[in-house]
């Protein structure tokens, strides 16, 4: 089954402010929490719909991805796939109610996933327009942190627990008094993590991760722009002690055309002609951007920047389907040199064409003297 749209899940335009989807959301896990609901697979659905939703429009990065990509920004790697599977509805409902009801809640669970998040990485990568149109699957390689193998990510020696921290004995928080107020801080000791690590671990010092090369397979879609960002999840760097990785954002940079220039989903393409085919009509090939070629009429009389579209052979769209326009604009080429023969027959066209009076160019100086003797 369809995943339905965010947006009317929540019941909000795209152009909702967040405090509006904010609104939104929780009218909706209200009426369906499953304390209310109990036993009620409807309501239950209805619920973690809803909520997923709201995870992604509540954030602005995952927010723009979605927009941008729909439902395939999610996927291979991307968010959750098929539902909720993958949603840590724990983690998602406690960055809620701290949003709703202040970081308080949760006694500082928060701080602690945010400290030992691994950092996100950034990779630039340039493709032609050729495999923008087609998108394209390719390997990249980039230096990055991984759980290390010997303490499975915990940063102790294998047999050894984690103890909690002498400091805040566990809490991730100390308070402290100035005058008459308590001041509550992240432990500067374990940096609000809670934990201290009695027995490092031989192979990472602790760290619970280890740098190394990663070789990685991603796809770019179809119809990609210069510019467009692409999220992988859990791509970036390992965090520190167990914490979740941070997510790698590919920056994709589409290399400018030597024939075709974009503009969105429509395609720009100029052709010369000469002055012979514009007066009295031609037909020509032209290429477009899938290899092949395309055949227009030029009709007699074509002026100089006169344009002839061919529908659906321009870039694809990146949501849903539907290919875009190329556009085709007709330059009259005026001859910098002519022979003998060529100035001859263009001497006697002018005679004709003064004889028969062109009408425009008539008109044209007919209003330039009124000018004038005004």
């Amino acid at each position: 089954m369809a995943k339905r749209d965010y947006y009317d899940v929540l019941g909000v335009s795209k152009g909702a402010t967040p405090d509006q989807i904010k609104s939104a959301y929780r009218k909706l896990a209200v009426k369906y929490h499953p304390d209310k609901n109990k036993g009620d697979k409807a309501s239950e659905d209805k619920f973690k719909e809803a909520s997923e939703a709201y995870h992604v429009l509540s954030n602005a990065e995952r927010k723009q991805n979605y927009d941008n990509f729909g439902h395939a920004a999610f996927e291979n790697g991307g968010g959750a796939r098929g539902g909720f599977s993958n949603f840590d509805f724990s983690s998602h409902f406690s960055d809620i109610f701290e949003d709703f009801f202040g970081e308080g809640f949760g006694g500082g669970r928060r701080s602690r996933r945010s400290n030992n998040r691994g950092s996100d990485l950034r990779y630039d990568l340039s493709i032609t327009l050729e495999e923008a149109y087609s998108g394209k699957k390719q390997d990249i390689k980039f230096s990055s942190s991984e759980k290390c193998e010997t303490c499975k990510g915990s940063g102790s020696k294998p047999g050894h627990n984690v103890g909690s921290c002498s400091m805040c004995g566990g809490h991730g928080q100390v308070r402290s008094s100035q005058g008459f107020f308590t001041v509550q801080q992240t432990c500067p000791q374990c940096s609000g993590s809670g934990e201290e690590i009695t027995n490092p671990c031989s192979s990472c010092g602790g760290q619970g991760k280890k740098q190394t090369s990663k070789r990685l397979s991603v796809t770019i879609p179809k119809g990609v722009d210069d510019g467009t960002r692409i999220r992988l999840s859990g791509k970036g760097e390992a965090g520190t002690r167990g914490g979740g990785n941070g997510d790698l954002y590919l920056f994709v940079n589409v290399y400018s055309h030597d024939l075709f220039k974009r503009s969105d989903e429509n395609l720009f393409f100029e052709c010369p002609i000469s002055i012979a085919d514009a007066a009295l009509g031609t037909s020509i090939e032209i290429p477009t951007i899938d290899g092949g070629k395309a055949k227009i009429k030029i009709p007699p009389g074509t002026q100089s920047g006169k344009q002839f579209r061919l529908r659906g052979k321009g870039m694809p769209y990146m949501r849903g389907g539907g290919i875009g326009d190329l556009y085709i604009q007709v330059n009259t080429e005026v001859p910098i040199s002519l022979n003998k023969e060529q100035k001859e027959l263009l001497e006697k066209f002018r005679e004709i064409e003064n004889e028969k009076s062109n009408p425009s160019i008539k008109k044209f100086f007919q209003k330039a003297k009124s000018f004038w003797k005004n």
